[in-house]
């Protein structure tokens, strides 16, 4: 466990108080159907108290339909019916107006090699028109990448090895009464695509029903800012998470901390109003915790402030507002 964590918010503040409490498997088999939407309306597949770990069997976003270079994304996929979640799961004592801790723990790729996928997908992408967006120009050909992917590295081709920088990109709770597309991030979490979602950092999500109903899925072998073709390094996954929750925190978006900084997330189109929101709930957050007026907050984000583009794809973009602990006081 890092050392960091004993200040965390999830460690100081949560029901099980940093503490481990009973560790979970969540198996392909045991899930059984994976879920497309968030929602409240499906029963949860587990259940877990504050402090428990959950080790889940991830598909890849594509559900492991897109097999070889031959594959075509269009013959293969059934749209909506892409981005498989585990869940939902459960947590005992959550309630509307409580916050969902999420420690990432471990991401690790599971099954043959190469267990890596990217593929263009016709009228998705950030350089392509789109739905959201239509224009007269024919799609882009389709095409498929894999890639052999292990914690030593992402070989994108002969020549070229990335570094395996794992992250969780749909991870989110269920909203109060709306069923949503696990492709939609908003103030749930959801298809944030957001790398710094990654073992080490622990995110915070406001609960919005009783048991919070947590999801989780998509995950990364790592991604360039912006998922700039749609597609990130889709690789199912065995994922550890370790999750708390903290009574009566108000927060309104997604939050992110880990050892170096701490971040709000926001989800909206077009992607200045994302910024604003990530923006804005930091400030609220350094005015709540951390002893700053708003506007000197305002001043210090301006000189201060870091944005991270999760995605430029999906229905609704998401970025990141952090800012470096270094520069706030201790808690």
């Amino acid at each position: 466990m890092s050392a960091w964590f004993s200040c965390s918010y999830m460690a100081r503040r949560g029901v099980a108080a940093g503490r481990v409490g009973k560790k979970h498997h969540l198996t392909e088999a045991k899930q059984g159907s994976y879920q497309y939407v968030y929602g409240p309306y499906a029963a949860p597949v587990l259940t877990i108290a504050p402090g428990d770990v959950v080790v889940a069997e991830t598909l890849d976003a594509f559900g492991g339909a897109i097999k070889s270079v031959d594959d075509r994304p269009s013959q293969k996929l059934k749209f909506p019916f892409v981005n498989p979640q585990n869940g939902p799961i459960a947590v005992e004592g959550a309630e509307k107006g409580d916050v969902l801790c999420v420690r990432i723990d471990a991401i690790a790729p599971r099954g043959p090699q190469p267990v890596g996928t990217s593929a263009l997908i016709p009228e998705f992408g950030g350089l392509v028109g789109n739905a959201g967006t239509p224009m007269l120009n024919p799609p882009l050909p389709e095409r498929v990448m894999k890639y052999h992917v292990t914690e030593s590295g992402v070989r994108f081709n002969d020549k070229i090895v990335l570094p395996f920088e794992p992250f969780i990109g749909t991870l989110g709770v269920s909203p109060q009464i709306e069923a949503v597309l696990s492709l939609q991030p908003d103030y749930w979490g959801g298809n944030m695509d957001l790398p710094d979602v990654a073992p080490g950092a622990i995110a915070y999500f406001p609960v919005q029903t009783k048991g919070a109903n947590l999801f989780l899925g998509d995950c990364h072998g790592r991604q360039g800012d912006g998922e700039l073709c749609g597609v990130a390094v889709e690789i199912p996954s065995t994922t550890t998470i370790h999750v708390d929750l903290i009574k009566s925190w108000a927060i309104v978006w997604p939050r992110l901390e880990n050892e170096r900084f701490i971040m709000t997330i926001g989800s909206a189109r077009p992607m200045e109003d994302a910024a604003r929101i990530a923006y804005r709930e930091l400030i609220r957050w350094l005015v709540a915790d951390y002893g700053f007026d708003e506007l000197e907050a305002y001043f210090l984000l301006t000189q201060a402030g870091r944005m991270r583009v999760g995605n430029m794809v999906d229905p609704k973009y998401t970025l990141g507002a952090s800012i470096l602990k270094d520069y706030l006081p201790s808690k």
